[in-house]
């Protein structure tokens, strides 16, 4: 052969061979490398203590249910599959969520109430935090479950919603604010994922100079941020929500008798909640308490909300 000379193809056929027998090669490579997935630690085993009879809790439940995991797409929910850290990428997370939920005495809470196969308590944990912040999330997308970028809003919102509630529950100056989570209360030892199931805060101050109710979430204060330590403290309860599985067991009355017993202790005398004027069964549920409309002298009359008032 001439130097120089291009050396032709090789014939179909035989290319097609050599791809084949590179496939083959790649795919036992592939086999006999170690796959690394994300699974819990040695000391989170999630078993039964009852009776000493060993049974897996897992998330098949909220899966048929059709309750999605925080920061996990439904369509990908299922009992195999593993819970990623759901805090957006960009932000560095420490949330550990096949953890063991803490017990009664770990948690070592000042204001806690049982009832029926639930406690209501404080939140103890960043976990708990972010699945109360993911609760809120999935209330305010519920009616928007068709729209195809849900679970992205809804990671966004909860993102947001647990760093604001870690920065409220942290203030001490001024005011006190709770967060409180209805838990699951068993034998089994169930991870946090699996056994937070309601929340809602509660938030204990002075009124502002210039205000004379509590403003309505999502309008901005147009009083100074100075309070009035003259004038009796009040309690407002927000951000009441409850999974869609666990409703009508009574996990939202006790929630907020807990939250009002918190606020009296903590010097409040009237404790206010604002609702939605067609929002019926939340109408029923804080009359059943002992809430009362508030007459504010028509202000905001425009408003959907209505605010009502226990203890007054």
């Amino acid at each position: 052969m001439a130097t120089g000379a291009v050396t032709p193809p090789p014939p179909p056929l035989a290319a097609a061979r050599r791809g084949i027998r590179g496939r083959v090669a790649l795919h036992r490579r592939l086999a006999a490398s170690p796959i690394h997935f994300f699974s819990p630690r040695k000391d989170e085993s999630v078993i039964s203590t009852n009776g000493g009879n060993e049974e897996m809790v897992t998330d098949s439940l909220n899966v048929a249910r059709g309750l999605s995991h925080p920061g996990l797409s439904s369509s990908l929910s299922n009992k195999a599959s593993l819970v990623p850290t759901p805090l957006l990428p960009t932000e560095p997370s420490d949330l550990w969520f096949n953890r063991l939920r803490p017990s009664i005495d770990e948690s070592d809470c000042k204001y806690k109430r049982l009832f029926g196969c639930y406690v209501a308590r404080e939140a103890v944990i960043d976990e708990e935090y972010w699945i109360a912040a993911w609760l809120r999330a999935e209330d305010h997308y519920e009616d928007q479950s068709g729209n195809r970028y849900v679970e992205s809003f809804k990671r966004k919102f909860a993102s947001q919603e647990f760093h604001a509630l870690k920065k409220r529950c942290s203030k001490q100056h001024g005011e006190k604010y709770i967060c409180f989570v209805a838990v699951k209360n068993d034998d089994l030892r169930r991870t946090v994922l699996n056994s937070v199931v309601g929340t809602l805060d509660v938030c204990v101050r002075h009124p502002l100079h210039g205000e004379k109710f509590p403003e309505e979430p999502g309008r901005s204060s147009l009083h100074c941020r100075i309070y009035q330590p003259d004038q009796p403290k009040f309690g407002y309860l927000t951000n009441v929500c409850v999974a869609k599985y666990a409703r009508r067991q009574g996990i939202a009355s006790n929630m907020l008798l807990l939250a009002i017993d918190a606020a009296r202790i903590n010097g409040a005398e009237n404790i206010y909640i604002h609702v939605h004027k067609h929002n019926l069964p939340a109408w029923r549920l804080y009359n059943q308490i002992g809430f009362k409309m508030v007459d504010q002298d028509g202000a905001r009359r425009s408003s959907d909300l209505c605010l009502l008032s226990f203890g007054s």
